[in-house]
């Protein structure tokens, strides 16, 4: 009886994972908010968390660049996009002496991995982009620490960035980080219902507006999603277990009603 219900349940989200780019592998993209080397701390838990989350289904994880992770595995951009937004932290920090309790955001980001015949239909001129090169800081080979591999392109229009460092050579990563900046400029074009790229020559920065989720260790523990209202007091298995389905179960099911 059991099987069966796994089963079932299997089907069932099969029938929510129907977008546009569902089956896709995913680049998750966390960047700190305010708050020094709490915010920093905070961005790199939430990473780890996404890393086991990944491993839990056994699908492929790999480090682009500071905090930007790539997750290689059926349906992940499908399963995971729900994920982005601002998600809070609250606990006693321990960065302060005086053991005081602090909050950090970060905001994550969820990008597919597009198919190579949208990136390359995808046209973007070359004066709105800004290259920007440096080291790598990452292990690599005798040469990806000696010579500028590292890339950072700039859409100067909507001040949108995106970066790569995992490759061997600049120009491998110039090419994964121009991908990323298309994927990323696609998303925005598709929220705003935007038509042309020029559409979006507002300038974009991320909002760091209302959390989707809350995760408090002090004064007492809970997990809880603000959208779904899932919540659970077991605050280890979700940020050092990556036990993430029940809450993204619960927004796989929030996306079908607002449909």
């Amino acid at each position: 009886m059991f099987d069966l219900e796994k089963r079932f349940k299997k089907l069932e989200i099969g029938e929510l994972l129907k977008g546009s780019y569902d089956t896709r592998d995913a680049i998750i993209s966390i960047y700190a908010g305010v708050g020094g080397d709490d915010a920093g701390d905070w961005a790199r838990m939430l990473g780890e968390m996404y890393i086991r989350y990944a491993q839990n289904k056994n699908w492929k994880t790999r480090i682009i660049d500071t905090n930007v992770i790539e997750i290689k595995g059926e349906y992940a951009y499908g399963f995971l996009k729900g994920e982005m937004g601002v998600h809070r932290l609250v606990r006693m920090s321990p960065f302060s002496a005086k053991q005081l309790r602090h909050t950090s955001f970060a905001l994550v980001e969820i990008l597919p991995d597009l198919p190579t015949i949208e990136v390359q239909k995808f046209s973007i001129p070359e004066d709105d982009l800004k290259f920007e090169f440096s080291r790598s800081g990452g292990a690599g080979g005798q040469n990806v620490n000696k010579v500028e591999t590292k890339v950072r392109i700039v859409h100067i229009p909507t001040g949108v960035w995106a970066t790569s460092q995992v490759e061997r050579s600049q120009s491998q990563n110039r090419e994964r980080a121009l991908t990323l900046l298309k994927a990323k400029l696609l998303q925005r074009m598709e929220t705003a219902k935007a038509k042309e790229l020029g559409d979006l020559r507002t300038k974009a920065k991320p909002e760091w507006g209302s959390q989707i989720r809350s995760y408090v260790l002090n004064p007492y523990k809970m997990v809880k999603d603000h959208r779904t209202n899932v919540e659970t007091t077991n605050v280890s298995s979700v940020l050092e277990e990556g036990l993430l389905d029940t809450f993204i179960e619960a927004e796989l099911e929030l996306y079908r009603n607002e449909k």
